[in-house]
């Protein structure tokens, strides 16, 4: 299973769009990484920011975005209707596939001491990630917002951040955490008293004995009275049930629900769970869904688009997507081996392999398409005019320029494989017995990924007019293989001597 994990970092700011997308872009810029939404609301000069991918890139992600919006964002100067401590506000990191929760907390305590050491912010954990029980609740952490936690933070000892200074700066405090899939959910109403939004708001709210999984706050938005709400676990407390909640106690006070609005993205199950309960589909099954059944009836779009008649991918993007295969494999023995009693001894360096091995997949991952774009520009310097000898020169010279680099793409592919196979090798003689073979397996998808983009190094090297800028290429990937041969024997006594078995 592909490992997957979802982050949605809220940002203090929305009212200057080069700055919302200077963040957007930071987050962007990380590998294995794919911005999937954000929304931005002027009102609460708050946008909310939702990206996902591989456990390692979207914590790199999560803190290049950080970065940017602390260099971007001074608080002094920030107003608005939302609750805020920080430039980056809440940065909370959710398991999608692949991926425990367990392994999301790791993540934001990684996070949190990269952000108060490198960045000098104070961040305090939340939810599953809390140290503190009384720390679980955002709304805890956020009391008195950022000026009133300017002096607490000093001054009271109970709202010491859990990484870095007791000083809050123009940046401010980020809350890092892990959680389940929310709703955000926004309900306005018939009405521009936002007294009644509050009184709903309360009378929704888990704290103040409404239902349980949902907070919620009245705000004044564009005109109409707002009931803003979070939905922290929708199977337990399901959409609907809240709106018709909010709808009859609107009647109350003679106002209706104008209309309503996600902030984000919301799970399909939860949208499904709310048609449901309205058109009363009592015997209804999830694979009745038409979409459903056609989508898992179809091959991964990876491989869609490698078996289709067109030049790009080919056979260096399916070596890189071969190589995080193996990534990934040794990402699984090590999992399976931390946390054992039997291997303690080498908990620290199984740790360590694992960080390195997401990395790889991720990188690996990304030359997927870095491999079909650098194929894609030598096919765009053929396409060049040449009808005089100066556009002639010219194609001929982006031609050149176009197939070099073409031939370090899978290079750098092949470095990156063989990575793969020193950490395979090292699971496979000291990882959790019983995941022998998938840490040899993922040695020889690395091992296939090495020869794959061997192929098209020297492929490209044939196509140069002038071979000497080529050569140190070239006897850069003879000494890949020559490593990989050498661990290929290695990984074979391993399987040996501990498998119990020969080949």
């Amino acid at each position: 299973m592909t490992q997957r994990i979802e982050c949605i970092p809220n940002f203090s700011e929305a009212r200057r769009p080069q700055v919302v997308q200077a963040i957007v872009a930071a987050a962007a810029s990380a590998p294995g990484v794919s911005i999937l939404d954000q929304s931005s609301d002027t009102d609460h000069n708050r946008t909310v920011l939702t990206f996902a991918g591989t456990p390692a890139g979207v914590e790199e992600a999560a803190f290049r975005a950080i970065a940017k919006a602390a260099e971007l964002i001074d608080l002094n100067q920030h107003t608005g209707e939302h609750p805020r401590i920080g430039a980056t506000d809440v940065v909370p990191f959710v398991p999608l596939s692949g991926v425990t929760m367990d392994e999301c907390v790791q993540i934001a305590k990684r996070l949190g001491e990269r952000v108060a050491r490198e960045l000098n912010i104070p961040v305090y954990l939340y939810e599953a990630a809390a140290q503190r029980p009384d720390r679980t609740n955002l709304e805890v952490i956020r009391k008195g917002q950022y000026e009133g936690l300017k002096t607490a933070i000093q001054t009271d000892p109970s709202r010491a951040p859990d990484f870095g200074p007791a000083q809050l700066g123009a940046a401010g405090a980020t809350v890092i955490g892990a959680r389940a899939p929310l709703v955000a959910f926004n309900v306005y109403l018939t009405s521009a008293e936002v007294s009644i939004a509050k009184a709903i708001a309360k009378a929704m709210r888990q704290s103040s004995g409404g239902f349980r999984y949902v907070k919620a706050a009245g705000f004044l938005v564009d005109g109409h009275a707002q009931v803003s709400m979070n939905l922290t676990d929708y199977r337990q407390t399901p959409l609907a049930r809240v709106v018709e909640a909010i709808r009859r106690e609107a009647a109350r006070y003679g106002v209706g629900i104008h209309h309503s609005e996600l902030v984000g993205l919301i799970p399909q199950e939860a949208l499904i769970d709310a048609a449901v309960w309205y058109t009363q589909l009592d015997q209804f099954q999830p694979d009745q869904i038409l979409e459903t059944r056609l989508y898992a009836s179809q091959p991964p779009d990876f491989l869609t688009q490698l078996a289709a008649p067109s030049p790009t991918p080919g056979g260096g993007s399916a070596a890189a997507y071969a190589g995080a295969m193996g990534a990934a494999l040794v990402s699984m023995a090590a999992g399976l081996t931390l946390g054992k009693k039997k291997y303690a001894q080498v908990e620290e360096q199984t740790r360590q392999t694992l960080a390195i091995a997401n990395a790889l997949q991720a990188a690996l991952s990304a030359a997927v398409q870095e491999d079909a774009a650098a194929y894609n520009a030598v096919l765009e310097a053929f396409r060049m005019p040449k009808e005089t000898s100066q556009e002639q020169a010219e194609r001929n010279a982006r031609i050149e320029q176009a197939t070099l680099a073409a031939a370090q793409t899978p290079l750098r592919v092949a470095e990156l494989a063989l990575q793969v196979m020193q950490l395979a090798a090292e699971m496979t003689l000291q990882g959790n017995q019983n995941t022998i073979s998938d840490a040899a397996s993922g040695a020889a998808m690395a091992r296939a990924a090495l020869t794959a983009a061997g192929y098209n190094v020297r492929i490209n090297m044939a196509g140069l007019q002038n071979k000497l800028p080529a050569m140190p290429l070239m006897e850069r990937l003879i000494h890949l293989e020559a490593r990989a041969a050498s661990l290929e024997t290695s990984i074979r006594q391993g399987l040996e001597n501990r498998g119990g078995f020969s080949l």
